[in-house]
């Protein structure tokens, strides 16, 4: 198994001096070099083809020895030196100092096809950086993780990407829902790929160490290897390195909103320098639609990262950023004037998002008022997201629609509770329906050219938590089928796969209230 390895991170930036891994302040590094736990029996359970070819290894060398030896952390790679990232963050709106890869550990950096690939490992074992965890994962998060990156990716949404799944054959002691109750479950890993896992925390670390050295070498590393056409080491070419994060942050955000996902942790430290949808924890996909949820049992109480409030959260976390940048910037109106820009390009690019998802082709005066009344009329009753927006496509513009509930019969599936079609309610969804219909009347595209544009934004197919927590179940009793399943479900999100039919439904009942199906915890 060959790979053409290009170590620019260790190789550029400052390491810890300190080679022996026990739980510390690490300062005056961007990383640490620490190698991964040896695993007692480790075992792929499934790995993406795709990801494999772009790393440069063939099916036969993916299905082989060597590579359950190196993406489980049974060995290290020939001529690499593993390494944990040096970060701290603001997690719920507190800063909480150095954090770090607590449970993650980089392997290396392939370069095939003129583009760079970090490989990490998820969930092999202790780092300077695990305060006071064991720097393991379970199987139950690494599905999610592995199933989630590669399902975000074909959703069109800035991501991570997962190469493999393996169990490690030993057990982890976990507390599902912080109640006191821990068990034991099978331990597992994941090797995830980005181009870089450099994060805002990694920036805001050495600010708040006031390192102004390593900031700069760690700013000019960015750009240099991940910002083509900014200039390093100049303070206009630092603004411009702050307002593409910005512009890519956003980009991010606005594609989650577009399918609905809700990432939970919204944390600085998870928080990629690229743009990119880092840490799946307690993510989920919203069900019924509703703006104040949020998957993440943590955050049950304040809400901080609810779906609503993911654009907002943003843009403070790049206020965080830009704070930490500051220190070698100096120039708080530069970076004021970025943080501006992204409040004015949310309204555009949140009115854009839904002219999409709604078929528009032309901009109308009353559009804002009508994407308001959607927001209050979703609300009327527990909605689902996912099957309104996709049968919604089905309306035809010029047909007449009755005065009772038949006239919803095409987005019925979408209602939880159909029986609430009534009085209110059922007048709110018909007065908006009218309304939409008056709106599409201005617009010279067809149906059926409508319905393709909006099948091409409003998927079909989503990874609902109950769809992960089935494949989980049947995982942890040796039935990995459902994995494969799923993970070929979810690249054609937006195709109608008639022979998939069945995972183009509401969550079941019996999900509704379930571990693993509503809310998480972070350990999930």
């Amino acid at each position: 198994m060959k790979l053409n390895i290009d170590n620019t991170f260790i190789n550029e930036l400052p390491a810890d001096k300190e080679l022996s891994v026990f739980p510390r302040q690490v300062s005056d590094a961007c990383f640490s070099f620490v190698n991964p736990r040896v695993p007692s029996e480790p075992k792929v359970l499934h790995y993406s083809s795709e990801m494999a070819a772009a790393i440069g290894l063939s099916e036969e060398e993916a299905e082989s020895e060597d590579f359950t030896k190196i993406f489980s952390g049974t060995e290290v790679y020939q001529d690499t030196k593993p390494y944990a990232m040096c970060y701290g963050g603001h997690q719920f709106g507190n800063w909480a100092g150095q954090l770090g890869d607590g449970r993650a550990i980089n392997l290396f950096e392939v370069v095939e096809n003129n583009k760079r690939w970090a490989l990490q490992l998820k969930g092999s074992g202790l780092t300077p950086y695990s305060r006071t965890a064991d720097g393991l994962a379970v199987l139950r998060s690494s599905v999610r993780e592995h199933l989630c990156s590669e399902a975000m990716f074909h959703l069109g949404v800035p991501t991570t990407r997962s190469l493999s799944l393996a169990l490690t054959g030993d057990q982890v002691l976990r507390d599902v829902q912080y109640n006191g109750n821990p068990a034991y479950e099978k331990g597992a890993v994941v090797c995830r790929l980005a181009p870089s896992f450099i994060r805002f925390g990694n920036f805001q670390i050495l600010t708040a160490r006031q390192d102004r050295k390593n900031l700069r070498l760690l700013m000019n590393y960015t750009i240099r290897h991940f910002f083509p056409g900014i200039t390093e080491n100049t303070k206009e070419g630092y603004i411009q390195f702050f307002k593409k994060v910005s512009k890519d942050t956003l980009k991010m955000v606005m594609d989650w909103q577009r399918v609905g996902f809700v990432h939970g942790v919204m944390n600085t430290d998870n928080m990629s320098i690229l743009g990119l949808t880092i840490d799946f924890g307690p993510y989920g996909w919203l069900e019924g639609y509703d703006r104040n949820w949020t998957p993440n049992t943590t955050d049950s109480q304040h809400r901080r990262y609810r779906f609503g409030q993911q654009p907002n959260v943003a843009l403070w976390n790049l206020a965080q950023l830009g704070s930490a940048l500051n220190l070698i910037i100096d120039d708080v109106p530069a970076l004021e004037n970025i943080l501006n820009e992204y409040q004015d390009s949310f309204t555009l690019a949140y009115q854009k998002m839904m002219r999409d998802k709604l078929g528009f082709t032309s901009e109308e005066e009353t559009d804002e008022l009508l994407f308001q009344e959607l927001e209050k009329t979703l609300h009327l009753t527990e909605t689902d997201m996912t099957i309104f927006y996709r049968n919604l496509a089905n309306l035809k513009k010029d047909e007449t629609l009755a005065d009772n509930s038949t006239a919803l019969d095409f987005i019925k599936e979408a209602f939880y509770s159909p029986e609430e079609l009534k009085d209110e309610t059922l007048q709110g969804w018909l007065n908006w329906l009218k309304s939409y219909q008056a709106r599409l009347l201005k617009e010279d595209t067809s149906d059926a050219a409508r319905k393709a544009k909006m099948n091409a934004v409003n998927p079909k197919y989503v990874l609902r938590n109950y769809m992960s927590q089935l494949a989980i179940d049947a995982a942890d009793n040796g039935d990995y089928s459902l994995i494969s399943e799923l993970h070929e479900l979810l690249k054609k999100p937006y195709d109608n796969q008639p022979e998939n039919e069945k995972w183009f439904a509401k969550r079941p009942e019996w999900a509704r209230n379930k571990v693993g199906c509503s809310m998480l915890s972070c350990s999930s």
